[in-house]
Formats: structure tokens, C-alpha cells, sequence
């Protein structure tokens, strides 16, 4: 079955299901194939995390350390990890060949931030999925931008992407957080609700979206590794 076709009948099978039914079924769907779970271990993650770790423990976590991550980041992946007992947490990074061809001092960033996504977030991912049939994602629509017609299920390139929580409000996150006494990040209650990497990422004001810290006084509002027809998106458009 062409797999927009695929994405198209589990959007409607799925309509009126909730996270948990979507993940369960997607996990064990033959036509999708093997799935895996791409975390940032950011300020949200925690809630898809705990899902997974409720339905199968050895689901594979994919983990992406850009080697510009904040040091709390890094901890919190562990620590979370620890707690929910997750036995297939992948953390994977960039090539080392081609951070030192392409960004020895670690200053790409400054000159170009969607090459240096590319090659911190979008090469390495590529290769860690190459044998899923899909992945799991933790956006929602409420994060406005390119998010906000977000489904269930949709095609990118020769795979299938899941979005659980594409309905959920800021409010539903908060509340299943309080009701299974999750941890959360640490620098979520130091003023930052979406958490990138260091470099690219600022607090924000109660007035902001919680997600205006990243990459702050540019167009940018995806790393890469969420994309259209091939190419990094700014506000819904392919750039």
C-alpha cells in the first residue's frame, strides 16, 4: 500500500482515539513496520516517554546529543531513563568526520543554523532510522507554525511519521505530568518551555510562545529533522 494511502486510513481509524490506543496500535501495525521513539528529553518528553514505557519497556528511544546540548539535558536523558525503566535508549550524535570537516571549532551555528541542524540533528537521524518503518513524535498542533493542521499519522519520505499528541493542549501535558508524578526538566521552571540546544536556545516571557526561545530573531522554527518534501520548513513553507 503506498504510504500515503497508509497514513490516510490510520488517520481515520484513529480519529477518535486517545495517545495511548494511537501508540499501542502503532507499535505492532505489520504495515508500518518497526517503530521507534525519537526523544529530545526536552520539557514535554517525560509524557511520551511514560507511554511508551507503559505499553513496552524495550521500545527503541532514539536520542540525538548534538554535542550542544545543555549539561541538564544530558542528565535528565539519564535519570529518565533510569526512572521509567527504559531498556533501549539509542543515544546516538553527528559523524565525527564531518563535525571536524564541516564544523571543527563548533561555530557553524553562527553562520548557518539549518546546516548546522543538518548535520547535528538531520544526517545522524537519517541513520539511525534506516531500519524503521516509522517514528514517533512527541509535536502538537497547539506549537502553532507548520504544527498547526498536524495528524496523527503522515508520510515523510519513505517512512511513517506518528504524532500522538497532535490534539493535546499545554494543559493536558501539564495534568498528566501532575497525575503519574512525573520529573520534569530542570530548566523548565528556570523560563524555558522548549528546550534546544544551547546556543540556539533563550528563555522566554510569560506574554511569548513557549516556543519563541528557539532560535530566537529568526524565521527558523524546525531543526531539520521535521521537514517537507526533503526541505527544512520555516513557518509551514518549504525554505
Amino acid at each position: 500500500m503506498p504510504l500515503k494511502e497508509l497514513a490516510e486510513r490510520r488517520n481515520m481509524l484513529h480519529r477518535k482515539s486517545d495517545a495511548q490506543t494511537v501508540l499501542k496500535h502503532a507499535l505492532v501495525d505489520v504495515q508500518i513496520g518497526p517503530v521507534a521513539l525519537v526523544s529530545s528529553f526536552g520539557a514535554e518528553s517525560v509524557v511520551l516517554l511514560h507511554m511508551i514505557a507503559q505499553i513496552n519497556k524495550a521500545t527503541p528511544v532514539i536520542f540525538l546529543d548534538t554535542e550542544m546540548l545543555f549539561p541538564e539535558t544530558l542528565t535528565y536523558q539519564r535519570e529518565v531513563a533510569a526512572h521509567l525503566g527504559l531498556t533501549d535508549v539509542r543515544v546516538i550524535g553527528p559523524d565525527r568526520n564531518e563535525v571536524l570537516t564541516e564544523d571543527v571549532d563548533g561555530i557553524l551555528h553562527q553562520a548557518d543554523t539549518d546546516a548546522c541542524c543538518d548535520l547535528r540533528k538531520t544526517r545522524p537521524l537519517n541513520k539511525a532510522l534506516k531500519d524503521f518503518g516509522g517514528w514517533i513524535t512527541g509535536r502538537k498542533r497547539f506549537q502553532n507554525g507548520q504544527r498547526a493542521q498536524l495528524p496523527l499519522f503522515e508520510k515523510e519520505d519513505r517512512k511513517i511519521k506518528i504524532n500522538p499528541l497532535a490534539n493535546w493542549t499545554a494543559e493536558d501535558l501539564k495534568a498528566y505530568i501532575i497525575k503519574h508524578d512525573l520529573p520534569r526538566h530542570p530548566l523548565v521552571a528556570q523560563g524555558y518551555p522548549s528546550i534546544g540546544c544551547m546556543p540556539c536556545t533563550t528563555r522566554v516571557s510569560a506574554h511569548e510562545d513557549p516556543r519563541a526561545g528557539r532560535w530566537r530573531d529568526s524565521d527558523k522554527t524546525e531543526c531539520g529533522i521535521h521537514f517537507e518534501n526533503g526541505k527544512v520548513t520555516r513557518e509551514g513553507k518549504a525554505a
